[in-house]
């Protein structure tokens, strides 16, 4: 039978319906990722959240016809409105991915032991925060977490696009991917805290270094005895330690007493035990004598920035520009005659090294029963809108709003359930979507600043293997709580006796066997990596 041919005007209909089916295919969004997502060089990426709940993601492929929910584990404490947060995430992740999420938290008192039960149980767990705080290039090295090289294709495709491959190869551990990280370009350098507003009306030095710090505590206790001089807690090793190590130009956090200083990278010598320590220990006591640091500092399980921001404590001896400016936004809004102060220690060290791409990650652990799920939602996580600004600022309306392009939380830190990045969603920040409370423009300025000083991180793509001295590691890690913390935190009376006993117990722990396994580790290290 012949077909009759079309008229001009079917035609045309015809051709109108074509196109306008090709229009809605194009811009419908419809995949189930977190939109087209970023190329490296930062292309917007855009989402309408729609997806195909049960089967088949369409654009990925991964099996989500079975719902799951999946656990993951951040650090540091929940936020109070952390439960309505999440109802309106798995909202859309059951929806969008079948899928449900429980975030769990450690907690700040004893996270680094909880952490390493956590990854040494075999307790399932999805997602887990990684950073070089953390020792994630050691937990890699052991096998801890899967790698994500032949996953991130499969699972979350628009991710792998939007973090640039030098981020990619710079969280790398013998040449497989670990970890997602970060895109957020900050520095993480410590810096002094002090409330200006008393500074001002008892004329103190502006702390600039140890002396000029030491001077200004001295002033807060002369004229506000009531006051602490400076907030401290049970984390001496990095609330005072590291600090000062930093302040004195040490690469990175070094474990076992060791030292190297950034102008001499290649050169690796004790720290523990040398004259330098001793300095340090003998500051910490005069400190401890004038009444900075509390006879029961090893018990208080406070927070840095919570003593600061109620009035009962004068100075953070070190903090970073961002969490320098979370306390600003507290004291803000709930004493807004009081006025912070801040000098980053670039500014006594000459130098500044911007976030490596370790410092924020997150990483799917061995253990995890839905390592494609978890990638998956991770994406989402990172380059939907939706789920990125609910996790890190909340409901807009009940916990924020945005007033001329800035953030501004509703109510105080204290009576605000979710305030600004509470759950500690650092890993997941999107330079695209992040909302900046106005007094944020002090800390781009703090980071233009910093700019010119920068200098490259040499320490955080080292990747310790302990394997041959993981006995000895763990009989020093207890030598260490017991001798060497309260000798940090000023405690004991007679320093030298004190040092002395802790490097005999330390020795006996295995210390030099520990330190010379290290030291060949970090000269092959700096050799391979052509750092001089």
């Amino acid at each position: 039978m012949k077909k009759k041919s079309l008229s001009k005007g079917s035609l045309m209909m015809l051709t109108l319906v074509l196109i306008m089916a090709l229009l809605s295919g194009c811009g419908g969004g419809n995949g189930n990722n977190a939109g087209s997502g970023n190329d490296s060089s930062g292309g917007k990426s855009g989402n309408d959240g729609s997806s195909n709940a049960a089967g088949q993601t369409a654009d990925t492929g991964i099996d989500t016809s079975k719902r799951v929910e999946l656990q993951v584990y951040m650090l540091g404490d929940a936020p109070k409105d952390l439960d309505k947060v999440m109802a309106e995430v798995n909202k859309m992740a059951q929806a969008e991915l079948n899928t449900t999420v429980k975030f769990n938290y450690t907690s700040w008192t004893d996270w680094d032991q909880k952490y390493k039960l956590l990854l040494s149980s075999g307790q399932a767990i999805d997602l887990i925060f990684t950073a070089d705080w953390t020792s994630y290039q050691s937990y890699a090295k052991k096998g801890a977490f899967l790698a994500l090289d032949d996953l991130l294709p499969k699972a979350a495709p628009e991710l792998q696009k939007f973090v640039p491959q030098s981020m990619w190869d710079g969280v790398k551990v013998d040449g497989k991917i670990y970890t997602i990280p970060s895109t957020y370009k900050e520095y993480v350098t410590n810096g002094f805290v002090w409330r200006e507003d008393l500074r001002k009306k008892y004329d103190l030095p502006v702390p600039k270094d140890l002396e000029s710090f030491e001077a200004y505590m001295d002033g807060i206790k002369q004229n506000e005895p009531d006051m602490m001089p400076v907030s401290l807690n049970s984390d001496v090793k990095n609330n005072l330690h590291y600090i000062y190590t930093e302040l004195n130009k040490m690469i990175g956090a070094l474990p076992y007493g060791m030292g190297v200083k950034y102008e001499n990278p290649t050169e690796v010598y004790s720290f523990w035990g040398s004259e330098e320590h001793k300095e340090e220990l003998k500051i910490m006591k005069r400190w401890a004598d004038k009444g900075f640091i509390p006879k029961n500092v090893l018990n208080i399980k406070d927070t840095m920035q919570d003593p600061l921001t109620s009035g009962k404590a004068a100075s953070i001896f070190g903090d970073n520009p961002t969490r320098f400016n979370e306390s600003v936004i507290a004291v803000q809004a709930s004493h807004p005659d009081w006025e912070l102060g801040y000098t980053p220690f670039g500014e006594t060290t000459g130098y500044a090294t911007p976030v490596h791409p370790i410092h924020n990650g997150f990483a799917v652990p061995k253990s995890s029963k839905n390592p494609e799920r978890a990638l998956a939602f991770y994406e989402k996580l990172v380059l939907d809108q939706r789920y990125n600004q609910l996790t890190e600022y909340g409901i807009e309306g009940t916990n924020y709003t945005v007033e001329d392009g800035y953030y501004k939380m509703i109510g105080t830190s204290q009576s605000n359930g979710f305030p600004r990045e509470a759950m500690n969603g650092w890993a997941w920040r999107n330079p695209e979507y992040m909302l900046f409370d106005k007094s944020f423009d002090g800390v781009k300025e703090i980071f233009a600043e910093l700019d010119k000083i920068q200098k490259p991180d040499l320490f955080l793509s080292f990747a310790e293997d302990y394997t041959s001295y993981q006995a000895e590691k763990a009989a020093l890690e207890q030598v260490e709580k017991q001798y060497l913390y309260p000798l940090q935190a000023g405690l004991v009376d007679d320093v030298d006796k004190g040092l002395a006993t802790f490097m005999e117990k330390a020795k006996q722990a295995g210390l030099e066997k520990v330190q010379q396994e290290w030291t060949k580790q970090w000269e092959q290290y700096v050799s391979e990596s052509g750092i001089k």
